[in-house]
């Protein structure tokens, strides 16, 4: 190679199924432009990536623009298609593995892992320029062919498990929501003990009544246009709202005391299921914002519903489709619906959309 035409990494040599490859650091600001990104016209079988998901990069972007102080990114993983020297600063052991990785600049390099970090960098530098001088480790293999780098892909996601959105929360100090509803299921009188907050699903023998990510969508709602000074000052209304809820739900008092199973309560009421549960975020943000008075009274209300899965007249098309509880956005709503019937409050324009549709669904006009 022609050392004036080259690229220069200091690098670490390692080994992995006997085929050499490289970890280095490089600058963010050289990111887009030695990684560029052009597969995308490409069918599927001639690609080496998933196709780039533009959708994904502004969310990305903002989180390293945001948290600049405290964002964290993964490697990058590429193959280097081109000629490759590697110098080390000596002979013998650690010093054999330790040196400066020269690359051809006619050389390609095709991303195996990383793509939407990189798009994601060249959008945050675009806003923060000052965000190029940081570092993101590069892990480098020799590329041995479209049918190498197929398999690296495959290989490299073959085992990658997303973690479970209540986990995902429980580990976020960033989002307040997040911290809000930590505090709250460990510690109100509703939902302490009985909170799920590691899965996101519960197996019929779960000890648990609620997962934290259904409570952290159940509280999202209510909080929806309401400001607050303070992040106490929202904890405290969330935990009073909750705790006004499960006074007037029985069978959540009855499971804290272990009376009956959080499994029968599940199999048996619509109440502890995510979909109710949202519900009544939604119904308690309309009582919050313009009841302020008297919430707790109207609240009350929630006690004579009749809650049980087999009311099917109620909840069939509603919290429930054949039977089974959905999650459905639109369930959701013909859920909060019911409740806001009962407690007496207005409905809103998409509310009432939805509504008169389903009803013209009942009569079978649609």
């Amino acid at each position: 190679m022609d050392p004036t035409f080259e690229y220069i990494f200091p690098a670490i040599r390692g080994i992995q199924a006997k085929r050499e490859y490289f970890v280095s650091m490089c600058p963010l600001r050289l990111i887009p432009k030695i990684f560029i990104w052009d597969e995308a016209d490409l069918p599927p079988e001639l690609r080496a990536q998933r196709i780039l998901n533009k959708a994904r990069i502004p969310e990305i972007s903002r989180y390293l623009v945001d948290g600049q102080d405290r964002y964290v990114f993964s490697a990058i993983t590429a193959s280097i298609d081109g000629e490759v020297r590697f110098e080390a600063i000596g002979e013998q052991d650690t010093a054999s593995r330790v040196g400066s990785l020269h690359i051809s600049m006619n050389a390609r390099f095709i991303i195996n892992d990383g793509q939407h970090r990189r798009a994601a960098i060249e959008a945050a530098l675009q806003q923060e320029p000052s965000l190029g001088d940081e570092t993101i480790a590069v892990v480098f293999f020799l590329d041995k062919g479209l049918v190498r780098c197929q398999q690296m892909f495959a290989d490299l996601n073959r085992y990658a498990v997303r973690p479970s959105r209540s986990l995902g929360l429980l580990y976020d100090s960033r989002d307040e929501t997040a911290r809000v509803v930590k505090l709250i299921a460990l510690k109100s009188h509703a939902f302490k003990n009985i909170v799920e907050m590691e899965k996101s699903t519960l197996s019929a023998r779960s000890r648990k009544l609620f997962t934290l990510s259904a409570i952290y969508t159940a509280t999202s709602s209510l909080f929806q246009g309401i400001e607050t000074e303070t992040e106490e000052e929202r904890a405290s209304l969330a935990e009073e709202f909750w705790n006004e809820v499960s006074q007037n739900i029985p069978e959540w008092r009855l499971v804290k005391e272990r009376e009956i199973t959080a499994g029968e309560v599940r199999q048996d009421f619509i109440h502890s299921h995510g979909v109710a549960l949202h519900a009544m975020g939604r119904v308690g943000n309309e009582l919050v914002r313009h009841h302020s008075k008297d919430w707790k009274v109207i609240l009350k209300k929630i006690k004579t519903i009749d809650w049980t899965r087999t009311n099917s007249e109620l909840w069939e098309g509603r919290a429930m489709v054949l039977g089974r509880v959905s999650k459905a956005n639109q369930s959701v709503v013909l859920t909060t619906n019911v409740l806001k019937k009962h407690l007496g409050l207005k409905l809103t324009g998409e509310e009432q959309s939805i509504e008169e549709a389903f009803l013209r669904g009942e009569h079978g006009q649609i």
